[in-house]
């Protein structure tokens, strides 16, 4: 259990960016775009504070995580941040601009995984006495697999993610309005996946490639 509250530790923050950054994100691209709702409700913010759902980023990740520990599995984290709200209708052009709006997230995302990799290249050219080397290397290895693990699933092409956004926005008219009818089942959709390991199947692969290219154009 020490073990568990001092991985805690060290990957708070990453996630912490990793939704703030995220759902700013959309709320900076729907400005962009003609939609000022995100602005208004004053959710293009980096205060974590504005984007965090009791519910979703704090008591079930926790009760997942030391759940998953005290079982002997290593912590596992799964949850979600309060969405930021958006308009489409007031986008200049809602159906185009629907997927910038929807890339936008796991876009920050992929950045933010570029900059932990960064990190961690740092992370090992610091001298044996520096006392922040080894943490850093911890962290800067959660921002990375944190970022990619919220960019693949949210990339995943079911309503309300983000890959399901962008599906509706590239399907032709017809495809996409019955396309976007699949929103009320897909946070259902999403939790089988997870409990019967679908999403494991699924996310672990693109994962491992994920990693291996950011790994290259680093190393």
């Amino acid at each position: 259990m020490d073990e568990s509250i001092a991985r805690l530790a060290v990957i708070v923050l990453p996630i912490v960016l990793a939704i703030t950054l995220h759902e700013a994100a959309h709320g900076y691209m729907a400005r962009l775009f003609g939609d000022p709702t995100a602005a208004l409700a004053g959710r293009i913010s980096l205060n974590p504070l504005r984007h965090i759902d009791p519910v979703g980023t704090i008591a079930v990740p926790l009760l997942m995580y030391f759940g998953s520990a005290l079982a002997g599995h290593e912590g596992l984290l799964f949850g979600w941040a309060r969405p930021v709200p958006v308009n489409f209708s007031r986008l200049r052009n809602p159906k185009r601009d629907m997927l910038w709006v929807a890339a936008a997230g796991p876009g920050a995302n992929l950045l933010m995984a570029i900059g932990w990799m960064l990190a961690f290249k740092m992370s090992l050219v610091q001298p044996p006495e520096a006392l922040f080397g080894e943490p850093l290397r911890r962290m800067a290895e959660a921002g990375v697999a944190i970022n990619l693990v919220l960019m693949l699933l949210n990339l995943l092409p079911i309503p309300p993610l983000d890959g399901g956004r962008i599906m509706i926005s590239l399907l032709p008219g017809r495809a996409a309005m019955a396309f976007a009818r699949i929103e009320r089942y897909g946070l259902f959709i999403l939790l089988g996946l997870l409990v019967l390991g679908g999403l494991d199947l699924i996310l672990a692969p693109m994962l491992q490639v994920s990693k291996s290219l950011l790994l290259s154009l680093f190393f």
